[in-house]
């Protein structure tokens, strides 16, 4: 019967054939193919018979280049591929066919190259527009630049699980070690943000998840035109991105890893959290004995425990008396816990808390404090975060499990611990339906070469993570920036990193089964007014 409706579906004889043969090597027939596979290679069907018509970008309009958005169809539940479809927002540069090196030669085009930022929760609508920096201009030269908004992001159908308006609470507070009345509180948050997921978004709700999300990509390959797909998956993309290579590994052309979760079913989500904790404590420790270092421009003390008393005075003041009256200590540990995602942060939120110290809290008023005009956009990515993730596999159900693992973890590693808990905890009393999650695992020949990248002290995404990847992945490459702990490394300040990557997604070249890379120099201290670089920090963690 499935058969039969895939064939009259999709009018190919061909796609059937190829989903239900047997391995050509004459391995044993593959076990029943999945109502989703099936369902996903219809939705392709449809998607590389439509297209994407591409136009002017309703959100972009005053952003330079030459950016066209479209929107993808794609069914909400793969499993009845002609029932309920949702839309998803597309954007894309085409080819520039330019050498940047040499303007006389012209570049021959490779087909698109598909970008997800992470998350979940991320929008990668603005990625092709990267094409006009220095760094990214091979690329642009040879592929059309692609991001999208998956599923639930942005204009994708977009989830919500509160009213915009009450999302950013401030001042909070940030205790390290809570007091019982404190977690019963936030027991009680939980509860209320995991029935306000429910009730806003109803019976839909479950079929917002990461393999889900890998389907979306096989259709947006398809309706792109691609008979394969490049793809860079940056912190969370790469979760999906690896799912995607173990469902579809004939399908990819390239594909790149960018500071890999560690795709482990066992850990898949809630020990990938408990180690993302324990990783900030140390990234934490490197950025305190780099304000240390350079005592003399912030004036916080000489030792990274001398920092750390500076922070805590910070913290202590802000408790009794909000900075802006909405800077508490809760906003001031978010600012220092982005700085743990990019070391290029840390020279303003040095000043920031130095300034503060010292009687004018505009500074740090101005990195902590919550940005209310973006409360919609932060709503619905915490939205997608927490719809993802707890869809996505299963979570203890009992608060007990939580405390004892949260409060041994936050003996050894405090700054980080309780906040990612909290966080979290909706998955508790999350009223979706579970996904199981799927083994990443390719074997020889399985999969053409990909390329991973990790930074050794990455704390969004452990270094292990990339390690197991690496292993779970027949063939792939895995290039480690040592001594080094920035989030999302391609493209980045590393010339030995880029030219990695250059190399493999331009002419296909990867260098030994595992290779290094030195670690970029960590910032210089700056003056007061010196712009810190514009960068997003991904929704943890998955990263």
């Amino acid at each position: 019967m499935r058969a039969a409706a895939l064939y009259s579906a999709t009018g190919s004889a061909v796609l059937l054939a190829t989903l239900l043969a047997a391995p050509a090597d004459g391995s044993p027939q593959r076990p029943e193919v999945s109502a989703e596979t099936l369902g996903t290679a219809v939705a392709a069907e449809r998607a590389r018979a439509a297209g994407i018509d591409f136009g002017t970008c309703a959100q972009a309009q005053d952003m330079p280049g030459s950016m066209r958005c479209g929107t993808v169809s794609v069914p909400l539940d793969y499993a009845r591929p002609n029932g309920q479809q949702i839309r998803l927002t597309v954007s894309r540069v085409r080819a520039t066919g330019q050498d940047p090196r040499n303007a006389k030669r012209k570049v021959p085009r490779q087909g698109a190259l598909v970008h997800n930022p992470g998350g979940p929760g991320a929008s990668g609508l603005y990625f092709p527009l990267v094409g006009l920096l220095p760094e990214w201009k091979r690329l642009a030269g040879a592929y059309d630049l692609v991001g999208y908004e998956p599923r639930g992001v942005g204009t994708s159908a977009p989830l919500s699980c509160q009213d915009p308006g009450r999302f950013f609470k401030g001042p909070t507070q940030a205790p390290t070690h809570p007091s019982a009345s404190y977690k019963r509180e936030r027991v009680a948050q939980a509860k209320a943000y995991a029935r306000g997921c429910a009730q806003r978004t109803g019976s839909a709700l479950r079929h917002y998840h990461s393999l889900n999300n890998a389907r979306d990509l096989d259709v947006l390959r398809a309706a792109l035109g691609e008979r394969k797909l490049t793809f860079m998956g940056a912190s969370y993309g790469t979760y999906f991105g690896a799912l995607y290579a173990t469902l579809f590994p004939t399908h990819v052309r390239r594909m790149v890893f960018d500071s890999a979760v560690n795709p482990d079913p066992a850990g898949v989500w809630y020990g990938n959290n408990l180690a993302q904790s324990a990783a900030f404590e140390g990234r934490w420790a490197e950025l305190r004995e780099w304000i240390a270092a350079h005592h003399g421009v912030y004036g916080l003390g000489d030792t990274a425990e001398d920092v750390l008393r500076s922070y805590e005075k910070a913290r202590a003041r802000l408790a009794t008396e909000p900075a802006g009256g909405e800077v508490g200590p809760g906003q001031l540990q978010n600012a220092f816990l982005t700085a743990g995602y990019y070391d290029d942060y840390w020279p303003q939120r040095a000043h920031a808390l130095s300034a503060y110290l010292k009687g004018d809290p505009q500074p740090l008023i101005d990195i902590a404090g919550p940005p209310k005009e973006a409360a919609a956009e932060a709503e619905n990515s915490r939205a997608v975060y927490t719809a993802v993730e707890c869809n996505d596999a299963p979570w203890p159900t009992d608060f007990a499990v939580w405390d004892r693992d949260n409060t041994r973890l936050a003996r050894v590693a405090p700054f980080e611990t309780w906040d990612n808990a909290w966080m979290n905890l909706p998955c508790a009393y999350w009223q979706a339906p579970r996904q199981r999650p799927l083994d990443v695992r390719t074997g020889p020949g399985e999969l053409p070469p990909a390329l991973i990248l990790a930074a050794e002290r990455d704390a969004a995404t452990p270094y292990r993570g990339a390690l197991e990847l690496h292993r779970r992945l027949s063939g792939s490459t895995l290039v480690t920036e040592r001594d080094s702990g920035t989030h999302g490394i391609a493209y980045g300040p590393n010339a030995c990193v880029n030219n990695h990557v250059d190399a493999y997604l331009l002419e296909g070249r990867l260098p030994a089964r595992h290779a290094s890379c030195a670690g970029h120099p960590l910032p210089k201290p700056t003056a007061p007014g010196d712009r810190e670089s514009a960068r997003t920090p991904a929704a943890r963690p998955a990263a």
